[in-house]
């Protein structure tokens, strides 16, 4: 048997993911001993539990099978704790560990609960909940004509599960706006935890959770990066947003690869001796050249160590908004062959020692979602397109007309437009060129 922590942030996916972040699994461990000091009070309270399950078992209206009394009993106990402790039968389980292979089926929406409702923490990139338009902070008010208050968060994520390709319909409330229905169908969600591409002279990595293949993506593309701009490279914009978290040791792996020294995340729980620390090792995949990242309301747990760390050690500038504030580590302790168990065990802190539960981390630049339009312009008069303008002395030659604005090629019109609609990413490269700008100037 084995435990294994999570740090993502706490949702589900639907399969409903919960921002959790996870750690590797550990060695084989040895039953716990139970805790000591257990009174007569104790043990009469379970004769209480007992009896009440008698009752019902016996007089509630409908039949209802006993493990799903035992199942439903543990549940509550481990929900009413915290948001982010739950029971998960074999079935749950067996998901859980495909997700952190990268890998499951559903509607790919990361889901935390709130006010009794289901709210949307982020959608997975390219999945049915992507493609239809959720949005961060949406809530979920109804499954299926169903209404969600009333069920809790496991119990919801079971709903959105089902068959691929079959349907399932959703009714949002998004705001102070009329709440609208959509329709999604099931598919198998193949997480892509790292996603690259080159911008000019400048790199840019988007990690959308941390799965298993996070860490080797990353290097991956960096090699890349290196291989194809070599000495031109300038930077690296690292993308985090609407990253729910996942693996602890992806995570500190992904610091790791930016950090030459330091401690990247420490976790402390309810007994001292179990406290740890992971510290970085030499090594920096960018050689020491400028790092942005981009963090925002969806970026939770496993992501917020990773910006945490790089932000304490002034290894990176975080750009964007503040970040979702799960400051928490869940272990998975399996049950035997009935399921697991998520509990949280322990809290986790930034190097420089600060909790971020509930308050999240605050980017260095604080930077909203917007979108940027162009304004229209009608032709501008320069210097020289006036009629007998002066020659510059030092070219020689005779001032020419301001030539027509060049025609983007069409290669290039998909990048500008996404540039465009994304301010927050266009900000980010701008930040970077200019870094590198100032750089060549004071070398």
């Amino acid at each position: 048997m084995f435990a294994r922590k999570i740090a993502a942030a706490a949702f589900a996916t639907a399969f409903a993911v919960l921002p959790a972040l996870y750690a590797v699994p550990a060695a084989a461990q040895a039953p716990q001993a139970p805790a000591t000091g257990a009174s007569s009070e104790t043990y009469r309270l379970l004769n209480l539990f007992g009896e009440i399950f008698e009752i019902v078992r016996n007089d509630y209206v409908e039949q209802v099978p006993d493990r799903k009394l035992i199942e439903d009993a543990i549940n509550g106990m481990l929900t009413a704790l915290d948001p982010h402790s739950s029971f998960l039968n074999a079935r749950s389980y067996r998901d859980m560990q495909v997700q952190t292979r990268g890998e499951f089926g559903g509607l790919g929406i990361e889901v935390t609960m709130e006010n009794g409702l289901v709210k949307v923490v982020s959608p997975i990139d390219e999945t049915p909940a992507a493609r239809a338009g959720l949005r961060p902070n949406d809530l979920i008010v109804q499954l299926d004509g169903e209404p969600v208050l009333g069920l809790s968060l496991q119990e919801a994520v079971e709903k959105m599960r089902g068959p691929v390709n079959s349907p399932i319909k959703i009714m949002i409330r998004r705001g102070d706006a009329a709440p609208f229905e959509v329709t999604l169908n099931r598919a198998v969600i193949r997480v892509q935890s790292v996603r690259s591409r080159i911008e000019g002279e400048i790199g840019y990595v988007r990690i959308t959770s941390f799965t298993e293949q996070t860490d080797t993506g990353l290097r991956n593309a960096v090699t890349r990066m290196r291989e194809q701009l070599g000495p031109r490279f300038k930077g690296l914009v690292l993308d985090m947003r609407n990253n729910p978290g996942g693996l602890l040791d992806q995570a500190v792996s992904v610091s790791d690869a930016f950090l030459e020294r330091g401690e990247i995340v420490s976790t402390r729980g309810r007994r001292t001796d179990e406290a740890q620390r992971f510290n970085a090792r030499a090594g920096d995949i960018l050689n020491g050249l400028p790092l942005v990242v981009l963090i925002n309301g969806g970026s939770a747990s496993a992501s917020e160590i990773v910006a945490g760390a790089l932000q304490d050690h002034r290894r990176a500038i975080l750009l964007g908004t503040r970040s979702f504030g799960k400051g928490s580590v869940q272990t998975i302790r399996p049950i035997g062959n009935q399921g697991a168990i998520r509990l949280t065990t322990a809290r986790y802190f930034t190097p420089s020692g600060r909790s971020i539960q509930a308050q999240g981390i605050d980017p260095d630049i604080v930077v909203e979602a917007a979108r940027i339009e162009a304004t229209p312009q009608g032709p501008q008069r320069r210097e020289a397109d006036l009629r007998g303008a002066l020659r510059n002395p030092q070219t020689g030659e005779t001032p020419a007309a301001t030539p027509p604005a060049a025609t983007p090629a069409p290669e290039n019109e998909e990048r500008q437009q996404e540039s465009t609609q994304d301010y927050q990413l266009s900000r980010a490269f701008d930040l970077l060129r200019g870094l590198a700008l100032y750089n060549q100037r004071t070398n």
